[in-house]
């Protein structure tokens, strides 16, 4: 295959260029330099007095990280905390993205989700303290705000739910074991919590307080806390003890970002074609390709203003008893709850149809850099979407170890825990997501210049047609629309798991561990979405937010919302509280006989059983005078996976307008369950070879699976609005899941050379090889679902059809207006005759009266009839039809110069694949390529001494396709470009028991920016202000 991913020039300054790229290349040569200057001076005597340093702080983490490294016999990289209470970072995933191979998925800013080695969050496997841990999402907050229906089914961790203070150490296991949890492909990564026998007898904890600043916050409180205390006790013989931890932290940010709606990908010469309606007859286009290539026209563009407001408890307690030197109990419970909401406002200008200019650019899948519409002499509207995100998000866990010496040698432990995740809507109307469609409807034409890959938007507008007309765009000229897409959407996910293993101790240098695990899984989702009309799409009713909600609105001028993207100054929009605007609104068109209707509701349920054995050999040996560390292993697991689905579909789709629909949900259905099965058996084997005291090299073979999210095994459809009516080329899809299908298998080859040259430093090489089989790619059919009729069909003896040859009989392009509104009048009339003298009486310059048209759209709505055909849908089912192989190389190297306190440590990833996204194929044409392949890098430079501790990390991360099907009828990708972030952290010792600390997270502000098949086709971009936190730790 022949992948095609386009780069975007450096015309944004927000990517790192080529030269950026050279620093941590640099940064490796260097440590290699070092590390082969390191030791010549030791060959110049014959005896070198070495001093025995103690090391505290960053110094000493990175050691025992570096020691977890190099005493694995796997591949495994680690992360250790400071000391108690006190991890590298505020947040856990931050700290991750330094280990080699790993990248971390920011949400508005913060570090929450694990790439490893390319794949995506989904792939890898979370435990803590060895247990595998339910995950609950609704993807509605943060990012692009479009998470979709049947989306809320991921089973990628977001490790910004734990606060760093309750965590001991990470392990990262990048080759596979058999006494470990399956689950990753990418890697399985363990996070290890605090417990009281850990640390000395007696009370012992840590108190930590910050004040946390986001440079972008509007109306929310500039500085907010986050608090966070942990006490540990054991008496004196260390047999007993407790630990308690409680953390709290609140945050408000602010952010302007840029989204698109989507765009339409046709050919090139469909545009020229007067049938598709995109011109008007004197129409200026420059730059169409003439090679048949497809070009992407833009639905609209959009300036966002997001306000969040995030909430996180956290509380952990742990009990452990040893009543004999024999028996070990340990009892431990962990909750964490996160609050977010989020605010946001749009602005935005969807193109109606037709365009008066065109350009293009010349990338493979031109893009319409340049947009113009005018209305003829009439106006539209001018849409000001106000939404409301919230959710609250729970994890709650409670487990028990029991450890049992049966002989010297010996050792069974028994553990089980019960563990709960979910998420709900947590906002006073019920809804994750309320959205209001409000507009004032001013327009005469605008346009959006695309060009320089942020749209840059100019409207001209008149207040006298439809509104007012006092020449003044205030809160008179707002009108409500449709509130839209309102979801219900919760899940719940929970786990039981024991896990009973035994470690015999063959000899001093052999141990096999043996044992057996049970795990039964439900996830249970709901989601559902409504719709009412309100002022309608056409914003009839100037003036109606002001009067029902008096105050809920105000003005605001878009200067204020970009520090940095480049946009028009003087835009003139609105912002207001959505659930005082939707309450006061919905209430009243309610009592018009507007009701607030379900336009489709899914119930599922997926659970999964699954049981396990293993047995793992763990010893060493010499061969030829060197020492051999080896692992050999084999885990099988039988999994009973059955899907139960139950639902009210959508059994009518209503034409409302151009190509606006509403989708109504018919009587729910009974219930149904599908149920699938598989098993698998998991070898492992590691070798690790002192070649020399200094350097090791590893050899590692591992098979490792990963199950698929929850959203394909599925039972229900989720049905999508369609793109527009068919008869011009409207198309209508769906998505439906596979309850059978098998998990990702992965054949692993990792070999790594190692020199470890000093007590901290180090250098190292890995190369990788992963086959990996049964990855999910989709297959589209053309099928019609719960019997739904199409009245956009345009076929013979339908209204449309009747329409279609009406306005080609009077010469007027068939526009999705002009072929919405003769469709009503034809149906409201009764008679193509009459309804053609009507539609004549109101054209104007040879377009239908864009005032009329309001009027028709508001008054009439086009429902199928038994004359309709029925509606044939694009529905799309994933299946296990693809493989591939996944390579690398991993660099990486640490090095500290001496006693001067000052250290360095650096890491590059290079992944490749022989899978990828061709962006020229055609939009019907559904592919597969695997989400989150890319290069990473990272530098950190360090200075300890005395009592003063400082860190700077650079991360940076190639652009990588984010999501292959981004769920719109034209199958278009999303890419995320390239970004790097610098982190700051400066620490001062006080006395040995207090610290001050200053920290600093994406000191330079970089921004998020994604986009489809070119460069120019923005998707969405998001300003990330930098974020600081002044703090005091005092332990005791």
């Amino acid at each position: 295959m022949n992948t095609i991913i386009v780069e975007r020039e450096a015309v944004r300054g927000d990517g790192p260029s080529r030269a950026r790229l050279l620093l941590c290349g640099t940064s490796l040569a260097a440590l290699l330099t070092v590390g082969l200057a390191a030791p010549a001076n030791a060959a110049e005597g014959d005896e070198v007095a070495f001093e025995e340093i103690v090391v505290t702080g960053i110094r000493k983490s990175l050691k025992e990280s570096a020691d977890i490294k190099r005493n694995a016999r796997g591949v495994v990289d680690g992360v250790v905390a400071e000391d108690i209470g006190k991890f590298p970072d505020s947040n856990i995933a931050e700290s991750l993205q330094r280990i080699t191979g790993v990248a971390i998925n920011r949400q508005a800013g913060e570090g929450s989700q694990v790439t490893v080695r390319g794949f995506g969050a989904g792939f890898n496997q979370v435990t803590i303290n060895g247990r595998t841990m339910p995950t609950a999402d609704i993807p509605v907050i943060g990012g692009d705000g479009q998470g979709l229906l049947g989306q809320a089914s991921d089973r990628a961790f977001d490790f910004s739910t734990l606060a760093s203070e309750s965590v001991s150490s990470m392990q990262v296991y990048k080759s596979g074991r058999a006494d470990i949890a399956s689950g990753g492909v990418g890697a399985t990564i363990n996070v290890n919590t605090r417990k009281p026998l850990d640390n000395d007898a007696g009370l012992t904890g840590t108190v930590v307080a910050k004040a946390a600043h986001d440079t972008h916050v509007d109306q929310g409180n500039k500085v907010t806390p986050e608090l966070a205390g942990f006490m540990s006790w054991s008496n004196d013989e260390s047999n007993f003890g407790v630990a308690l931890f409680a953390g709290y932290s609140k945050r408000d940010s602010a952010a302007g970002a840029i989204r698109n709606a989507g765009w339409d990908v046709i050919s090139a010469d469909a545009v020229l074609d007067p049938s598709s309606g995109l011109l008007t007859n004197n129409a200026k286009v420059t730059g169409l390709p003439t090679d048949g290539r497809n070009v992407a026209i833009a639905r609209d563009s959009r300036y966002q203003f997001t306000e969040l407001s995030r909430e996180r408890i956290n509380g952990q307690a742990v009990i452990q008893f040893n009543p004999t030197e024999r028996f070990r109990f340990t009892a431990d419970a962990l909750y964490a709850e996160s609050s977010a909401k989020e605010d946001r406002t749009d602005l935005s200008n969807w193109f109606d149809r037709p365009f008066d200019q065109l350009a293009f650019d010349d990338n493979p899948v031109a893009t319409s850099v340049f947009l113009s519409e005018n209305k003829g002499g009439g106006v539209k509207d001018f849409a000001l979407q106000q939404s409301h995100s919230a959710t609250k998000d729970k994890l709650e866990s409670f487990g028990v170890n029991l450890e049992f010496d049966a002989t010297d040698g010996l050792t069974f432990i028994l553990d089980g825990h019960t563990s709960k995740a979910s998420v709900r809507p947590d906002a006073r109307t019920g809804f994750a997501q309320t959205n209001v469609g409000m507009a004032m409807p001013v327009v005469l034409n605008h346009s959006v210049d695309y060009s320089s890959g942020f749209p840059q938007i100019v409207v001209n507008r008149d207040d006298s047609i439809r509104s007012n007309g006092d020449g003044v765009y205030d809160l008179n000229d707002v009108s409500t629309q449709i509130s839209n897409d309102n979801r219900d959407i919760y899940q719940l996910n929970d786990i039981d798991q024991i896990d009973l293993r035994g470690e015999w101790d063959l000899d001093d240098k052999t141990k096999f561990t043996f044992g057996a695990n049970y795990r039964t899984q439900r996830n249970e989702t709901y989601e559902a979405l409504y719709q009412q009309v309100m002022g309608n799409w056409g914003a009839n009713n100037p003036g109606d937010v002001e009067r029902l909600a008096p105050g809920a609105l105000e003005l605001y001028d878009w200067d204020d919302a970009f520090k940095e993207f480049p946009i028009p100054s003087g835009l003139v929009g609105v912002r207001g509280n959505a659930l005082d605007i939707f309450e006061a609104a919905s209430a009243y068109y309610l009592s018009q006989g507007n009701t607030l209707n379900l336009q489709q509701e899914n119930f599922d349920i997926v659970e999964e059983d699954v049981l396990s054995f293993y047995g793992q050999f763990d010893g060493e040996f010499d061969l030829a005078d060197r020492r051999v560390r080896f692992s050999a292993g084999l885990r099988y697991e039988q999994t009973d996976v059955t899907a139960f689905s139950q639902s009210a579909p959508t059994t009518e789709i209503v034409w409302q307008g151009d190509q606006d629909f509403a989708r109504v949900a018919g009587a729910g259905q009974g219930g149904f369950s599908v149920d699938g099965s598989y098993h698998n058996f998991l070898p492992n084997l590691d070798l690790a070879i002192d070649l020399t005291d200094t350097f090791v090299t590893r050899f590692s073979y591992s098979k490792t699976m990963s199950r698929t999210g929850y959203d394909n095994l599925k039972a229900s459809t989720s049905l999508s609005q369609p793109s527009g009516p068919t008869a011009l080329g409207g198309t209508l899809t769906a998505n439906t899941g596979t309850p059978g299908l098998l998990p990702l298998v992965s054949e692993n080859f990792d070999v790594s050379f190692e020199w470890y040259y000093g007590d901290d430093d180090w250098l190292s090489v890995g190369l990788f090889h992963k086959n990996v089989k049964n990855f999910v790619g989709s297959r589209t059919v053309q099928e019609n679902l719960f019997g739904i009729r199409n009245a956009t069909s345009g076929e013979a003896g339908t209204r449309s059809g009747q329409a279609l040859d009406a306005l080609q009989s009077i010469g007027i392009t068939a526009t999705n207006a002009h072929l919405f509104a003769m469709s009503a009048l034809i149906d409201q009339l009764g008679s193509v005759n009459d309804a053609v003298s009507t539609f004549q009486a109101h054209v104007v310059n040879g377009a239908l009266d864009p005032a009329y048209y309001v009027s028709v759209e508001t008054d009439y709505d086009v429902r199928a009839n038994g004359n309709d055909p029925l509606w044939i849908i694009d529905v799309t089912r994933p299946l296990n039809i693809e493989s591939a192989a996944i390579r690398g190389i991993e660099l990486a190297g640490q090095h500290f110069f001496g006693d001067t306190g000052f250290g360095i440590a650096a890491s590059y990833t290079l992944v490749d694949g022989d899978i990828g996204y061709d962006v020229t194929k055609s939009p019907t044409e559904s592919q597969f390529a695997l989400e989150g392949l890319s290069d990473t890098a990272n530098l950190t430079l360090i200075y300890e001494k005395d009592r003063i501790s400082a860190r700077a990390s650079y991360n940076w991360r190639d652009k990588f396709l984010s999501d292959a099907n981004r769920g719109d009828s034209y199958n278009n990708p999303t890419f995320t470009d390239s970004f790097a972030t610098i982190d700051v952290s400066v620490s001062y010792n006080v006395t040995d028991d207090l610290v001050v600390s200053l920290d600093a997270i994406n000191i330079t502000g970089e921004n998020t920016y994604q986009y489809n098949r070119a460069p120019n086709q923005l998707w969405f971009a998001r300003e990330n202000a930098p974020r600081f936190f002044l703090g005091a730790r005092y332990k005791f």
